[in-house]
């Protein structure tokens, strides 16, 4: 094949219903690879999949051949061959090559089974060449387009806010807090108050951006950083926003299961369980959630914060998910709306998965009167010079708004039934890790 110029194929072409007997050009990495004889059976990957090949001595010549069979895993090479019919292979085809050439052989793969987490996190810009790993990035680009679309149908406009502040919008203790020359600044926790201020020329924004949570937590639900869409609506109360956030989660996990059913179910998911999903979802009071845990033998009261065992008792036995609505005012941020006939709680709920995997969206109406968002700065003990700029919205021409922020992490783990988070992210961090 060298010094020819070759149209390669990819692996997508060999499942096409014309490819028996055609010939193709394929290139890609050794996925697996076993020599019986003068054969060698491997399976060759490339980004639309993988493929069996079936590759013989006197095909290719015995020099070929022991250059073929020195190729380690996950080693480059190119290929040419004619697709055909084989039951026992996966998908019913293979490549049978008379042509092949090393890229580049590779050294001995240090990922095989049975090795410890730790280690496959210390190599994780190896371990996600996984095919696991494909289908849950493949899933979650999907995921992404998906939520992208229907933003767009619905008019809400997509905007670049900052990573880097000058304050911590929801407490400094949870902030990664950095030297900004000679300034404290702040990797942002979230968006949101950045939204609120685009809000007023656009009514409907929403951003995609890192967020970053200085969290000690150590439960498979958390990371430090994490993928935040957040979205937010003008003259909108909380009935309207709940009806916007499950409208857009049916269309888009409809959506998912319609574009990645076979990433889906490689990963354990059956795609009809996500395009069974209708809206609206259940609802239930904080209140009311209190009650229920406490029948269950949960020790909580009312001003107990919902953790990951009380959000998993609420939805175990779930298969849609659940709001969870009205929290008490000291368990939310400062931003956040009082309920109009209750001042105790705030126009707020939590998005909570089945199959108890707990809080995928949080959400809110914003407060919007400026001496009672002044009086909530205070009380938690936030400096109010900070957030001058961010009272100014309230000075001029507020109105009524709302918004919600989502974990794209958190979401996958519930979608691909990951038992830890971190399995929805290229490269995690954590209390424990950031690197590679």
């Amino acid at each position: 094949m060298a010094g020819v110029p070759v149209a390669f194929d990819s692996i997508e072409r060999v499942r096409a219903a014309d490819a028996v007997g055609q010939r193709v050009h394929l290139r890609g990495w050794v996925h697996r690879s076993r020599s019986s004889g003068g054969i060698l059976f491997l399976t060759l990957r490339d980004r639309t999949g993988t493929v069996p090949v079936t590759i013989r001595k006197d095909a290719i010549g015995s020099e070929r051949f022991q250059e073929a069979e020195h190729v380690q895993l996950e080693g480059a090479v190119t290929l040419s061959g004619v697709v055909a019919e084989d039951p026992r292979a996966p998908g019913g085809r293979e490549v049978r090559a008379d042509q092949f050439e090393v890229v580049h052989a590779g050294e001995p793969f240090p990922i095989f089974k049975g090795q410890t987490e730790e280690f496959l996190l210390d190599k994780r810009h190896l371990a996600i060449r996984s095919q696991e790993f494909v289908h849950i990035f493949r899933a979650k680009a999907a995921l992404l387009a998906a939520s992208r679309e229907f933003l767009a149908q619905e008019h809400v406009l997509e905007v670049t806010p900052p990573i880097i502040t000058g304050t911590a919008a929801e407490g400094g203790a949870e902030a990664f807090e950095f030297d900004y020359f000679g300034r404290p600044g702040f990797l942002a926790q979230t968006a949101q108050l950045y939204l609120e201020a685009m809000l007023f020329p656009h009514e409907r924004v929403y951003a995609v951006t890192p967020s970053f949570r200085a969290e000690k937590s150590r439960t498979p639900r958390h990371l430090t950083e994490y993928t935040h869409l957040e979205v937010e609506l003008a003259w909108f109360d909380l009935e309207e926003l709940l009806g916007f956030t499950e409208r857009m989660f049916v269309s888009v996990l409809h959506a998912l299961a319609e574009r990645c059913p076979e990433d889906l179910r490689a990963v354990g998911r059956d795609p009809a369980e996500l395009t069974r999903l209708t809206a609206p979802f259940d609802r239930i009071s904080y209140e009311a959630a209190i009650e229920q845990l406490k029948r269950q033998g949960f020790p909580v009261e009312w001003g107990s914060d919902l953790g990951t065992a009380e959000e998993r008792a609420l939805t175990l036995e779930r298969t849609s998910p659940l709001f969870v609505v009205n929290f008490p005012v000291e368990l939310k941020a400062f931003y956040m709306l009082r309920t109009p006939d209750n001042p105790k709680t705030v126009e707020a709920a939590d998005l909570l998965a089945p199959e108890g995997y707990g809080e995928i969206v949080g959400a809110s109406c914003r407060e919007v009167d400026i001496d009672r968002l002044t009086e909530r700065i205070r009380a938690v003990g936030a400096n109010l010079a900070d957030y001058e700029w961010y009272l100014d919205l309230r000075r001029h021409g507020s109105v009524p708004h709302a918004g919600f922020g989502t974990g794209i992490e958190r979401i996958m783990r519930w979608v691909t039934r990951r038992e830890h988070i971190r399995d929805t992210t290229p490269f995690p961090r954590t209390p424990a890790r950031h690197t590679p």
